[in-house]
């Protein structure tokens, strides 16, 4: 309690013995929240007199008394003339508005929320809405939604940019966020991230460093440059480079490429005749493109399931060529998420994808295998209910041939 010189009022208020009424009032005050009486807590004899002499009261109040805030305000005003807000300030210290910066920081939390649930990496990849809800039951770091929004930030920066094109992680933390170590293995970062990538491929979070770096690899970074391939048929790039040399020839035979990432790297696509590449989910799509058309097979690139970093490279440098991109893969629920990860990342268009080629198809098939685990598909909202509701997944290969008919070459 700090006394005041001022006046004799002011210095018997600063009584020490009403220490405990003044720190009780400031509790209360500063709790934001309407106030008529406070409870003190057990006071001494001596306080027990100061108060019932500061109150006009011809006995003591009890052990524990309660105060009402409109008394004491009355014989602060008549021996002052000050309000007991202004009491209270200059014998304790300046009042705080608890309950507005709880309201402000509640509020701060629903917008941070709203920013992460609407982002267009969180809606362009729907799976990553139950990573969503686990960062938000895990709740805010250290208690500042300023620090919290930072990292998720930070985080979702990192996903904009993934599947990556086999980068090293710390050359892809480098050219990401600016430090080659932001996502070394313990950081708040890597964390966040490598259990986005476990909501987006539905696996569990990675419970050691092998399975991290696991993760790390399926999402196109630390691959190394040979083991990393991608299928392709069909693809006619001009240019002398051993890499555009060998397409040309293996779609002049009939024969597919498996590219590796240094041969993808090396590679400088630009549309030529055909403009659009379609590409499948599965090789057996692309062997029966082969043996149908031969030399004539339209460009078809094949990922083999989640695309690998040769894939997502190649996908993204043809998208960036200019050439137009058209995916289809099976029509279940892993299907439908790596499908949503290849469009959100190479600007791909959803091809034989929609709810009403699931319907023809769902319906002339007898049986079939589980959907899985669906989330939906941002390309076609009516499409992921629909396979909840039947709950039987297409396979890519049941539609071969619509797909084949569609990739027709012209006479």
């Amino acid at each position: 309690m700090r006394p005041d010189g001022e006046s004799a009022a002011w210095r018997a208020l600063a009584a020490p013995a009403l220490a405990p009424l003044w720190t009780a009032l400031h509790a209360r005050l500063c709790s934001g929240l309407p106030v008529v009486r406070v409870r003190l807590p057990e006071l001494t004899d001596d306080q027990r007199h100061a108060l019932a002499d500061l109150l006009g009261r011809d006995r003591l109040p009890p052990a524990r008394p309660v105060v009402s805030l409109d008394r004491v305000e009355q014989v602060v005003r008549e021996t002052t003339g000050a309000t007991l807000a202004r009491a209270v300030t200059r014998l304790v210290g300046p009042l705080e508005d608890r309950a507005g910066r709880r309201a402000e920081e509640s509020a701060a939390r629903a917008r941070l929320w709203t920013w992460l649930e609407s982002h267009d990496v969180v809606r362009g990849q729907p799976a990553l809405a139950d990573w969503v809800r686990a960062v938000r039951q895990a709740g805010i770091v250290g208690g500042s939604v300023r620090r919290t929004g930072h990292e998720l930030e930070r985080a979702v920066r990192v996903l904009e940019h993934l599947p990556a094109p086999g980068d090293p992680l710390p050359r892809f933390a480098d050219r990401v966020l600016g430090d080659p170590h932001a996502l070394d293995d313990g950081t708040r970062c890597a964390g966040l991230v490598l259990r986005a990538l476990a909501a987006v491929y539905a696996v569990p979070d990675p419970s050691d460093a092998s399975g991290r770096r696991a993760l790390w690899a399926r999402a196109g970074v630390a691959d190394d440059e040979l083991s990393s391939t991608v299928l392709v048929a069909g693809l006619r790039p001009p240019g002398d480079g051993p890499v555009e040399v060998v397409l040309r020839t293996c779609a002049a035979a009939g024969q597919a490429a498996a590219l590796t990432l240094a041969q993808v790297r090396s590679l400088r696509p630009s549309p030529g005749r055909c403009r659009d590449v379609r590409v499948v989910e599965n090789p057996t799509i692309l062997a029966l493109a082969l043996s149908r058309f031969g030399g004539r097979c339209p460009p078809v690139v094949c990922p083999s399931g989640w695309p690998s970093a040769a894939g997502t490279l190649l996908l993204e440098r043809l998208s960036g060529a200019g050439l137009r991109l058209h995916y289809h893969g099976d029509l279940d629920g892993e299907g439908l998420r790596i499908a949503a990860h290849v469009m959100a990342g190479t600007r791909a268009l959803p091809w034989r994808m929609s709810a009403a080629d699931y319907a023809a198809a769902v319906g002339d098939a007898r049986g079939g295998p589980p959907v899985g685990r669906v989330t939906d598909a941002p390309w076609d909202r009516d499409l992921a209910p629909l396979l909840r509701e039947h709950g039987r997944a297409v396979p890519e290969e049941r539609v071969a041939d619509v797909l084949l008919d569609d990739l027709l070459p012209p006479a």
